[in-house]
């Protein structure tokens, strides 16, 4: 069955809390998108207009687990502070390091982490307009290379970007034992196309949070 995980960009606490209870016990993994205002232009929880971060707490963690999506410009500062609030999968972005081999070799090595096994998995996310060969010296050390399905990140409801499947196409082709996860643009008219394309993880916001029954758009996207 294809992994589906709910895409939550939270407002507050409040938020993040009241939307993991909508889809605990559904799926056993969330998304939590997360933007700093500096590398994209939103800014989401825990990131405070003025600058400041507030502290971290992760709802319902006996029963759901976290993926933490770093679009922030200080992906080391953030994936430390999110793995210690109990993150089990922390995505950074490739363009929002100089080095990203060297951050993710200093997290596995501070953290014990795996790219596919053990308590915390380490992936990157690459968008739409990046070309894959920035991927090439990384992949033996990530578990998921998620791509962007949108142009404009940071933001949902964001129009679907055909690019994406070529470049799904194209990692798949190199690739094949690389979990491909897709995040933006994800609904009911995509989903099928993006698996047929080689993904294997979909990540949903609106197609999900503004279904009229969660747990049936779930299944639905899970079955396709």
């Amino acid at each position: 069955m294809i992994e589906i995980l709910p895409a939550i960009m939270p407002d507050s606490y409040v938020d993040l809390e009241a939307k993991a209870a909508k889809v605990k016990g559904l799926v056993p993994f969330v998304q939590i998108d997360i933007m700093d205002g500096a590398f994209v232009l939103s800014r989401s929880w825990p990131y405070r207009e003025d600058g400041t971060i507030e502290t971290i707490s992760l709802p319902f963690r006996d029963t759901l687990r976290y993926e933490v999506d770093l679009m922030v410009a200080t992906p080391a500062e953030a994936a430390r502070m999110w793995i210690e609030a109990g993150a089990a999968r922390v995505l950074f972005h490739i363009e929002s390091t100089e080095d990203p081999l060297c951050l993710i070799e200093d997290l596995s090595a501070e953290y014990g982490a795996s790219a596919t096994k053990g308590i915390l998995e380490i992936g990157v996310a690459i968008d739409i307009a990046t070309p894959n060969d920035r991927l090439e010296p990384i992949l033996h050390e990530v578990g998921t290379v998620q791509f962007m399905g949108i142009a404009k990140i940071g933001y949902q409801g964001e129009p679907f970007d055909e690019r994406v499947l070529g470049k799904i196409r194209e990692l798949r082709g190199k690739h094949p034992e690389t979990i491909i996860s897709v995040d933006g643009g994800v609904n009911f008219e995509t989903a099928s196309r993006l698996l047929h394309a080689g993904a294997k993880r979909l990540v949903a916001g609106s197609a999900i949070y503004t279904a009229e029954n969660i747990a049936e758009a779930i299944k639905k996207l899970q079955n396709m």
